[in-house]
């Protein structure tokens, strides 16, 4: 038995301690229940199962009648109990105290207002009668209601959006449990009211209509979370009673009290009659409802089943933790739906997260731990990330569940994008390898090489290169920061391991090692002076906390105080290493400052501003030089008294290299000679850094635009300039522009005129150099003229620039040319071998250039939807053209090059979106454009041959999803138009193409009804269980006049398109087109779906026989006919249906009558739900038990001595067989 402080659980039931409660309430001492209520022994003759509905003291009113009391007291007698509680106004107890005080006076009236707050909950307008509850079976009732249910709408109270139906679920869910918990001393076990509660909710779980099924499992359940509740109150009493006796009992006879003995025992055995009865109702609603819920079709309801029994085990652990009720999760989490899964999940949570309950779910452990590392890949991030924290909690429990292979695939997702799945996975990664602490490692020093965070600190970097994923280490460290910041923070043992000698005996880190620990050192302090995710894992920057803020400046402080130190020491040890470097270089982003002065820190600044000079005079690597251009302009910020002495650092060592650059380009340009690879080494070298530093500092006082312009000048004459330093003039060069223009942006001094000549003559020479036979100098020059184009627009002038007007730079028809013909001959080229068509191809460019290709679509849809759709409809046509061009006008519909088309048309139609309305012209014009196109130029072969672009239908056919339905009809006409009757006839191979594309036009018309007999066809696949109405006898009947005659009807098509009437000269075909039959069973206008004109029901598809054509009326007696035999069938099947339900309904009652066997105990319906699915599932059926276990409480002889597990119900022996299954259920029949 469980403790009573242990308990945690939606519904807190008082303790033997405080009992004592006012008469007016039905909470009463056990010790004194009977004789207030007369439930004696002679109440318990002739009991009732729970499952039956008690019929006695017949009920004197006969309305509803409101509850008294509380709502008399509020002016509120007039309302039932479905309104108060809603309403949400008065306090659950005093409600449910009403009820009672009701009950007693007069139980029927008060037992009939509750089967009527159940029904009215489920949304139901109809009411019980009393004198329906009097002489009507409970099947009676559910199915008179399920008559009354309002057919067009399928909302109801427990899914309705809004705050007052989200507070009146949460109320709901608390009237059911106050009810139980104020109920649990006498009421409760009266054998009346409890079994007519489940009854009703029993069958109205059985229901087909989604509202009733949906909220009485959830009323059940909380009904059964309530009674689990008494259960354990009844157990605990039970002990205690027992533990009373047994010391009262082993006094010695002189101070024995018999009379005490007589009243413990008689205490003792009224609990355990009372806890007997708690079982059967329990029994009743887990075989009645959650038997067959848990597999309900409608998701919700899975749910409800999975997190009660969850509450279940985790609050009376000894009756219900057990192999019996936990197979039931375990099968659940193979649900298709994430809500459901999500639910198991957080069920075992609450198990695992109490190591006593760990050994209890061992065998659940190893027969699902598979499935739940599995679920670790799901497709829904909400349930991945419950998977990962259940695994950690199974880690937490015990070291040698999961196996090294379980880790590691959960080890690689703190690579995740997505944050809380990463973050999660940290977790689970620090708690098995970090958490574990030996007791060698107790004594060790806080901060240092050899202190604990020591050997944690290389944990992570032998982790972090083992991963191979060494780009990612911002990634790690964002996963790592919530649980492990500590430790991330811990930058003195970093540095000590960077910079310390190892012990004797003690193995140094490697170099890669220390690149891995210099990275993720850089992680570490950009994530705490950020306060932000890495690019891809935020959605933007939030706001800080005060104390988030405090923390963000105190980190910032201690890394500036450390690093001051440390970072000139490091730049010195890995001066000559570039990537170590670079990530060192970084680290004064991120310093405050004012430290350098407060802190007396200027001899360390000093050393810093060295050490950077030296590295800008060792490497020319471009990531280096920009990182040292970074730190300059980090260090050099005039709000800091450092910045004077930063300044002259950095004009010193920029003097020096623009002195030399100029001196070596005067040497290199000399004519008569030819430059040799030192020189051309030295220019390229000094411009790269000069280019590095450009970037982020202004050296227009230099005047490089001079010595660069004179530099690409001399390499188009000559043609023999080396790539990169051409490369790299063009980037210098821009970036003196841009400075430029930055100077004129802000009102500087510098003339307009002067920025206009250099951009023109600048964008001239990139112009020029697009004609290079170098690839890399070409790409640079479209790249920097892209650029060019893009500042220099006409959005220059934008936010009040006026002045900047003249600088607009449209490029002419030369330039446009030149562009395109980069394009062409550059990106979008032909990578297969066999030089295929554009249509072959056009997949790969989609998927290399996919996301800029659907953002122009976009845009372009945006300006015009239907010039874009005559653009989108003119790129088919050209690709067709082309490829009958190539292939011959007797090409294979199965060739690639048709196919790469048809899958073009394809995609072409998924960025139309769902919206019909909004694209409704725009896919109108793009069908009329290629049903012209189709029929444009006859057949070279001759006449009765298929136009020569009529396969073009079979790629316009990928349009027809997004037509409207009364625009397919009216597409289906223009169609007419160009078809004569002999093509209509026709079913050669040849003219499959348009016999496809007039079915695809034709088809959907029953996809768009909605069913008159229930309004939830969208919302659940349930079907209520009212008799649908054939269509001929279920018409409406619609005023005189209203009606539109099939002549209107027609009228009304045409109306909708009036596009088709501009095409005055094409031929009238022959072809007699077939009348349009449709129901006269109009929808009420304003139930009307607001893209349709009309609505009807419509015959099935008849098979077409090309015959000759029968005279009007003979079709339209044919027709009745068919309707007639049609209408005949659909009764027939209803009446089979009915029948079916009725023998199931009725096998169902005897099952529950009889031994005990319920319906096939089976798992729901498996579906791969993982990211991952490279190995199926294995069957799930294997190892299960199908047989449904009685609740049997535990004996409650000792708390410490509880009985141990069921058997094994997981053992493949235990197994029923299905044949064995079947034959008891015909026999039970």
């Amino acid at each position: 038995m469980i403790a009573a402080q242990e308990l945690h659980t939606e519904f807190q039931f008082p303790q033997e301690t405080d009992t004592q409660l006012s008469s007016d309430t039905d909470l009463e001492d056990p010790d004194v229940k009977n004789a207030k209520l007369g439930k004696g022994k002679g109440g318990r003759k002739g009991k009732k199962a729970p499952g039956e509905k008690g019929k006695g003291g017949g009920a004197k009113g006969t309305g509803l009648g409101g509850v008294n009391g509380h709502h008399q007291e509020n002016g509120m007698e007039s309302m039932t109990l479905f309104e108060v509680v809603k309403m949400g106004k008065s306090a659950t107890q005093s409600i449910v105290d009403d009820w009672i005080e009701s009950y007693k006076s007069d139980r029927d009236i008060a037992l009939l207002d509750l089967i009527n707050f159940f029904i009215q909950c489920s949304g139901c307008k109809g009411a019980v009668s009393a004198e329906m509850f009097r002489h009507m079976q409970n099947s009676e009732i559910i199915r008179k209601m399920t008559e009354e249910f309002d057919e067009d709408s399928g909302d109801y109270p427990l899914t309705m959006a809004g705050p007052l139906w989200k507070k009146f679920k949460s109320s709901f869910c608390e009237f059911i449990g106050v009810l139980v918990r104020q109920c649990q001393y006498s009421i409760i076990y009266d054998e009346y009211m409890m079994d007519t509660v489940i009854s009703l909710l029993t069958g109205l779980s059985d229901s087909q209509v989604r509202a009733f099924r949906h909220t009485s499992t959830l009323a059940a359940m909380k009904l059964m979370t309530a009674l689990v509740n008494v259960a354990l109150n009844l157990s605990i009493n039970m002990d205690n009673t027992q533990r009373q006796y047994e010391a009262e009992r082993n006094k010695v006879m002189a101070k024995r009290a018999n009379d005490r003995l007589e009243l413990l025992l008689q205490k003792r055995k009224e609990l355990q009659e009372n806890q007997d009865e708690i079982e059967n109702m329990m029994n009743a609603i887990f075989k009645g409802v959650f038997v067959h819920r848990y597999r309900d079709a409608i998701a919700e309801v899975r749910a409800i089943c999975i997190e009660e029994i969850g509450v279940w085990m985790k609050m009376y652990s000894d009756a219900f933790l057990n192999d019996s009720y936990l197979k039931y999760v375990g099968w659940t989490m193979h649900d298709k739906q994430g809500e459901v899964r999500l639910r198991c999940l957080t069920a075992l949570q609450g198990l695992y997260y109490n190591r006593e309950l760990n050994t209890r779910l061992e065998l659940f452990t190893s027969r699902f731990k598979d499935r739940i590392v599995s679920m670790a890949l799901d497709k829904e991030y909400d349930v991945a990330v419950q998977a990962i924290k259940l695994l950690t909690l199974v880690l937490h429990s015990s070291d040698e569940v999961l196996t090294a292979e379980d880790c590691e695939s959960v080890y690689h997702l703190v690579y995740s994008a997505h944050r809380p799945v990463a973050v999660a996975a940290g977790e689970f990664l620090y708690k098995k390898l970090f958490s574990h602490r030996g007791p060698e490692e107790e004594g060790m020093p806080r901060r240092g090489r050899q202190s604990l965070n020591g050997n944690l600190i290389k944990t992570t970097v032998f982790f972090f290169l083992e991963s191979e994923l060494h780009e990612h280490g911002a990634y790690l460290v964002d996963s790592l920061w919530e649980c492990a910041g500590e430790l991330l923070k811990d930058w003195e043992s970093m540095i000590s391991l960077l910079l310390d000698e190892p012990m004797p005996g003690e193995e140094a880190l490697t170099d890669h090692q220390e690149t891995a620990l210099i990275e993720i050192m850089l992680c570490a302090i950009r994530q705490a002076c950020e306060c932000h995710p890495p690019v891809g894992r935020g959605t933007g920057k939030r706001v800080l906390t005060a104390k988030e803020k405090k923390t963000q400046l105190d980190d910032r402080t201690r890394i500036t105080e450390i690093f001051a130190v440390a970072l000139p020491l490091l730049l010195a040890k890995y001066s000559v290493d570039a990537e170590k470097v670079t990530n060192l270089l970084q680290l004064p982003q991120f310093f405050d400052l004012e430290i350098y002065t407060t802190g007396r820190l200027e001899k360390h600044l000093e050393s810093l501003l060295r050490q950077i000079r030296e590295v800008v005079e060792k490497h020319t690597e471009t990531d280096v030089l920009e990182a040292c251009s970074m730190t300059y302009h980090a260090l050099c910020n005039e709000e800091f008294t450092i910045f004077n002495r930063v300044d002259i650092a950095r004009s010193q060592l920029l003097d020096e290299l623009v002195d030399k650059f100029n001196r070596l380009l005067e040497d290199f340009l000399l004519e008569g000679e030819e430059p040799d690879e030192d020189d051309a080494y030295q220019v390229l070298s000094t411009l790269k850094r000069i280019t590095a530093f450009h970037n982020a500092h202004d050296l227009s006082k230099w005047d490089l635009f001079t010595s660069n312009y004179k530099l690409l000048n001399t390499g188009l004459q000559n043609g023999d300039m080396p790539e990169q330093i051409v490369i790299h003039a063009m980037q210098c060069t821009h970036y003196i522009i841009l400075w430029h223009l930055a100077k004129v942006s802000e009102g500087s001094s510098t003339k307009v005129h002067t920025l206009l000549k250099q951009m023109r003559a600048f964008c001239l020479m990139c112009q020029r150099y697009l004609t290079s036979v170098n690839t890399t100098v070409k790409e640079q020059a479209f790249t920097i003229l892209c650029d060019a184009l893009m500042i220099f627009s006409h959005q220059i002038v934008s936010s009040g620039r006026e002045q900047l007007e003249a600088l607009i730079y449209t490029p002419d028809s030369p330039l446009q040319a030149e562009l395109l013909n980069f394009i062409l001959d550059h990106v979008f080229i032909d990578q297969d071998d066999d030089n295929n068509s554009t249509g072959q191809t056009q997949p790969n460019y989609y998927n290399d250039y996919g996301d800029i290709i659907k953002e122009t679509m976009s845009k372009t849809r945006q300006i015009d939807k239907i010039q874009c759709a005559k653009t989108l409809i003119l790129s088919l046509q050209q690709l067709f053209n082309e490829m009958l061009s190539d292939l011959g006008c007797n090409f294979d519909r199965s060739s690639s090059s048709f196919c790469g088309i048809k899958e073009l048309a394809r995609r072409f139609s998924l960025t139309f979106g769902l919206d019909q309305l909004k694209t409704r012209e725009a896919i109108a014009m793009l069908h009329k454009d290629g049903i012209e196109f189709a029929f444009k130029e006859p057949s070279p072969q001759g006449e009765g041959n298929p136009p020569l672009n009529l396969a073009f239908l079979d790629i316009l056919s990928e349009f027809s999803s997004k037509l409207l339905r009364q625009d397919k009809k009216t597409v289906h006409l223009y169609l007419e138009r160009f078809m004569t009757f002999q093509m209509a006839l026709q079913r050669e191979d040849c003219w499959l193409p348009l016999i496809s594309y007039r079915n695809s036009l034709q088809a959907g018309g029953d996809d768009d009804t909605m069913s008159v007999i229930s309004g939830y066809s969208s919302r659940s696949s349930s079907i209520r269980t009212k008799k649908a109405k054939p269509a001929s006898t279920g018409k409406r009947k619609l005023p005189e006049g209203e009606g539109p005659t099939p002549t209107e009807e027609s009228s009304s098509c045409s109306t909708d398109a009036v596009w088709m009437n501009q095409e005055q000269n094409v031929q009238t075909p022959v072809m007699m087109p077939s009348p349009h039959l449709t129901s006269t069973v109009l929808r009420d206008p304003k139930k009307m779906r607001p893209e349709e004109s009309y609505m009807g029901v419509y015959l099935p598809p008849q098979q077409h026989h090309h015959q000759t054509p029968m005279d009007y009326n003979t079709q339209v007696t044919w027709m009745l006919a068919q309707r007639q035999q049609a209408e005949a069938r659909q009764q027939q099947q209803e009446r089979a249906s009915m029948q079916y339900a009725k023998m199931r309904s009725h096998m169902q009652n005897a099952i529950r009558r009889g031994s005990g066997l319920m319906e096939d105990d089976e798992e729901p319906i498996v579906e791969d739900v993982m990211m991952s699915s490279e190995d199926r599932l294995e069957d799930l059926n294997e190892g299960m038990d199908f047989d449904t276990m009685d609740i049997d409480l535990p004996p409650s002889k000792n708390r410490r001595e509880r009985s141990e597990l069921k058997p094994d119900y997981f053992d493949p022996s235990s197994i029923m067989d299905d044949s064995v299954g079947i034959g008891l259920l015909l026999r039970v029949q």
